[in-house]
């Protein structure tokens, strides 16, 4: 901010803001109006500051905001008419009906002429009067639906065809309260105890009609049902019944939290009440399903994924983590239990495949979530005395408890998982049970081998003690769950080098026979799913090797059933396959070391990482021709649908690269659409790390690009796309990704209004301008190339009416330049806007002293597109003013438009018509005359 903008008082400020305002600059005026109000200690002038953000917040469908600030001016002064008219929109907009006519009547009443008023006053009376019929309408179909589900005679087909349309009901806000004020509560308690399993679907789901988006409801509906039963519904055995038991949670959770971020006023903050309450008492008892015998696997599950969304911060600009912090003091031992279950072991909970992984991953988000070095501090202390606790007692179980402990804390808050694997006598005891003769005791220990392995000095450690144990394993072992992971300890400590192809670990060979052997029984559709799960970490780790790469996508069969394990119910997959593919399509980070610096580590005699042969470009595109005729696409597309905490943000990391890395080529961008690539994309773009979602956003932007956006992206999902475009316009991103993001934005921008009026609603104007003063010139060009679309809609051109700016100056110098690209598109955004906004033309001549050179360049131009964007400049400006046609016609330009218009063989017909238009408004306002005598000399 200049010294000049902060010297500027709350008047000055409020007319910059009244500026911008009728300049179409709505973020700019609300930020000139917010500053204002800051600086003023008048009511009065308040109340107008106040009253005309308002008006911004209308425009820029901010309902809430523009209720709040024409509230604060009627606190100030009740009798503003303007402030009550537009509170009165905002809560038509809210659907607040009966307040919003309220305030439509009084307005209508102080000022009984203004027809502005009685027509919204109108308005509301019709919807009120629509939403009553509907109430009415919906009410006799909610009790013809009770009247079957309560009748103990009438048939089952009947029964489950009233809750299925119950459920369709609760979808519509009048028919979910309908549902509720028919104390359709009470009736749903007692279809979740029917033992029809669609019957308990359709009561779950009808909840969930009834829960979104409704704060209050849900309140009532959590303290009537209670969370006993809710959970107990969760836990049961039936897997699809816990995930819809889930879903409503999810649910429930968010209408409470979106309905404490609101800012109510008026009588509803006195109507609503707290709901942090109900909020700790979900948490609380899904902390309690979590040692509970009585839960099935798939209810635990449900509720460990209901726990990583809810509790830790969903950004860390928030500073509160107090929800963070009550979870670890209430639950984290409940927790420890889950991760220290051996299911083969008596006394524990049920499990599926997938609780422990999903444990790790809830453990993860926790201690990340943590701000301070006590709190982590007091999560280890935790997590020590748990693991010390089973690992004292006597016997064998209580230490496999512990080790178990371990293992699942070395997957998630892996810190956490060393200082608890260097307590004393902790590694000791490891490699000892690996020689047990017992499976359940093996599969414990080198499971916790595999995943100590992760680090440098923790792999050398393990390959100077278990290397030996491990190939023995390998070697004798005569279960194949045991040789499997064995194998993967293996593969893991070969691959520690990386893709660094000078250090490699064993001896030549021994990395291709291992990689040989997972793929062997990754193919073995008699072995468990977990076995061939284990098969496929040890390809993660081996393919940083570029001959199992090789060998990988050569091998059809393994392709095929690594990309159906993908699929499968085994969400613990989806890690290792999406690092296998990282590594197979090389699109993992690689920077290139300076070569000057490789030059004095070589003359110190210090490592030097080299690259292996098979990675090279031409390696990496055929393995990516390979990957794709074998189906990898639909694999990574069932993988971003599955809803489990597998699919962590470093999963959809790795699938994000591997889109990236398949559509580089343009002729695969359209097998990559057709297989439902393009709508996998969009979540990836939004819900990912901070490299992953550049990546994804860089992916949709090529395949913008070169398809058809309304074809690749059809219906609602091409809006969806804007954000993840505009997200990459940004200076921590490459050119190349800034260049593609503005290449697909002039596409959209091309399509329709509604197209353009999303990319301004992101706030992507700033941006793109910013980006038309860049140097590299592919981006300049980009950059007013989509400005050439943009000016297609009002608001844009509204920016360029606004005095005070260079905008006009900039399109008139650019349409000189050298670069016929950059030449194109600002003469194409000058012909568009002196066509839409004539009185734009008179102000050409003010921007430059050149201008009618740049003009008469145009003109002369060889290339047809730039002549004929020459010709209707010139035309605009003078159908504009006379005064403009009569000095264009006293210079040169007279001549080279006579010559135009005669047409000929290098003179395009659409050139020479409007050329020749140019002359006949010439001959109209007397400034030439024709061969016939018509006009005057020039």
């Amino acid at each position: 901010m200049s010294a000049s903008e902060n010297e500027k008082d709350s008047a000055a400020l409020k007319e910059d803001g009244n500026t911008l305002f009728k300049a179409g600059d709505i973020p700019g005026a609300v930020c000139c109006y917010t500053k204002a109000i800051k600086r003023s200690d008048s009511h009065a002038e308040k109340a107008v500051l106040y009253r005309n953000r308002s008006a911004c917040y209308l425009k820029q469908e901010d309902y809430n905001k523009a209720e709040a600030d024409a509230s604060r001016v009627l606190d100030i002064d009740p009798g503003d008419v303007k402030a009550r008219f537009r509170r009165a929109q905002a809560f038509q907009k809210l659907s607040r009906l009966d307040q919003a006519f309220v305030d439509a009547e009084r307005c209508a009443q102080l000022e009984p002429k203004n027809k502005a008023f009685h027509d919204l006053l109108r308005q509301i009376a019709a919807q009120i009067q629509q939403k009553s019929v509907q109430l009415n309408s919906t009410d006799s179909r909610v009790q013809q639906m009770f009247s079957l589900l309560i009748d103990a005679s009438a048939k089952d087909s009947e029964r489950q065809k009233a809750a299925q349309n119950l459920v369709v009901l609760s979808r519509e806000d009048a028919g979910a309260e309908q549902i509720f004020r028919n104390d359709g509560v009470k009736l749903i308690e007692k279809l979740l105890q029917s033992k029809q399993e669609d019957i308990v679907l359709s009561a779950l789901r009808t909840l969930v009609g009834m829960c979104t988006g409704h704060q209050s409801r849900t309140m009532a509906i959590v303290n009537e049902l209670g969370m006993e039963q809710l959970c107990a519904v969760m836990g049961a055995g039936a897997s699809t019944v816990s995930l819809a038991a889930c879903h409503l949670l999810q649910v429930m959770f968010e209408a409470l939290t979106e309905g404490m971020k609101k800012e109510i006023r008026g009588k509803d903050e006195a109507i609503l009440p707290e709901p942090s309450k109900e909020l700790r008492s979900m948490l609380r008892h899904l902390m309690e399903m979590m040692p509970a015998s009585s839960v099935s696997g798939p209810g635990r599950d449900s509720a460990i994924n209901l726990l990583i969304k809810q509790v830790p911060r969903k950004s860390m600009k928030n500073p509160h983590n107090s929800l963070t912090l009550w979870v670890i003091d209430q639950g984290l031992k409940k927790i420890l239990e889950v991760a220290g279950t051996v299911p083969e072991l008596s006394g524990g909970p049920p499990l599926t495949d997938n609780s422990h992984m999903s444990c790790s991953v809830l453990l993860c988000k926790l201690y990340d979530d943590l701000k301070s070095d006590a709190e982590r501090e007091n999560f280890n202390k935790l997590c020590e005395e748990y693991v010390q606790q089973h690992f004292s007692r006597r016997g064998l179980d209580g230490k496999l408890r512990a080790i178990q402990t371990v293992s699942v804390l070395l997957q998630g808050p892996s810190d956490v998982g060393n200082r608890t694997l260097e307590m004393s006598g902790m590694m000791d005891a490891v490699i000892a049970l690996c020689a047990s003769e017992d499976v359940t005791h093996q599969q414990v220990a080198v499971e916790t081998v595999i995943h100590a392995a992760g680090k440098a000095k923790r792999a050398s450690f393990i390959t100077a003690n278990g290397v030996a144990l491990l190939k023995d394993l390998y070697k004798k072992s005569e279960n194949d769950r045991i040789r499997v992971r064995a194998l993967v300890g293996l593969c893991k400590l070969g691959s520690a080098g990386g893709t660094d192809f000078s250090m490699k670990q064993f001896a030549e060979g021994s990395t291709l026979k291992l990689a040989k052997q997972c793929r062997k029984w990754l193919c073995n559709e008699s072995l468990p799913p977990t076995s061939r799960r284990w098969s496929v970490e040890g390809l993660a780790y081996l393919t940083f090797d570029a001959d199992v790469k090789e060998d990988l996508v050569e091998d059809k069969n393994a392709l095929v059933a690594m990309f159906e394990l993908a699929k499968s119910e085994d969400k613990t997959v989806l890690f290792a396959v999406g690092s296998t593919l990282v590594n197979c399509t090389n699109s993992y980070e690689v920077e290139k070391p300076d070569p000057q610096m490789v030059e004095l580590a070589k003359y110190a005699k210090q490592h030097v990482p080299e690259e292996h042969p098979k990675d090279a470009p031409s390696y990496v595109e055929k393995r990516l021709r390979k990957l794709l005729e074998t189906g990898v696409v639909s694999a990574l597309v069932c993988m971003v649908k599955q809803e489990s905490p597998a699919l962590t943000e470093a999963c959809r990391d790795c699938i994000a690269r591997v889109f990236l890395a398949l559509v580089e080529r343009q002729e695969d961008r359209g097998t990559v659409v057709a297989q439902g690539g393009g709508k996998a994309l969009i979540p990836l773009a939004s819900d990912n790390t901070d490299i992953g979602k550049i990546k994804a956003a860089q992916a949709l932007a090529k395949i913008t690009i070169t398809s058809n956006p309304a074809i690749a992206f059809p219906g609602e999902r091409i809006y969806e796309m804007v954000r993840p475009l505009v997200s990459i316009l940004s200076l921590e991103c490459t050119l190349l990704q800034n260049f593609e993001a503005l290449m697909a934005l002039t596409n959209l921008a091309g399509i329709s209004e509604r197209l353009r009026q999303k990319i301004i609603k992101e706030k992507a104007l700033p941006k793109i301008e910013g980006y038309m003063f860049e140097e590299h010139d592919l981006v300049r060009a980009s950059a007013t190339e989509c400005m050439c679309n943009l000016v297609l809609s009002t608001e844009v051109q509204k920016l360029y009416l606004a005095t005070g700016n260079d905008r006009l100056k900039l399109l008139v110098l650019y349409s000189g330049e050298d670069d016929e690209r950059l030449r194109k598109a600002a003469a194409g955004t000058l012909a568009m806007l002196t066509a839409e906004q004539p009185e734009l033309c008179a102000r050409i001549p003010g921007t430059t002293t050149h201008w009618l050179e740049i003009i008469q360049s145009l003109l002369l131009c060889d290339i047809p597109d730039l002549c004929h964007r020459g010709v209707v400049i010139v035309y605009n400006m003078m159908q504009a003013e006379k005064s403009l046609a009569e000095t264009i016609m006293e210079s040169e330009a007279l001549e080279i438009l006579s010559v135009l218009a005669k047409g000929g063989e290098h003179t395009p017909q659409p050139v020479s018509k409007v050329a020749q238009s140019c002359l006949e408004k010439a001959v109209e306002y007397s400034i030439i005359m024709t061969r016939d005598g018509k006009g005057t000399e020039p």
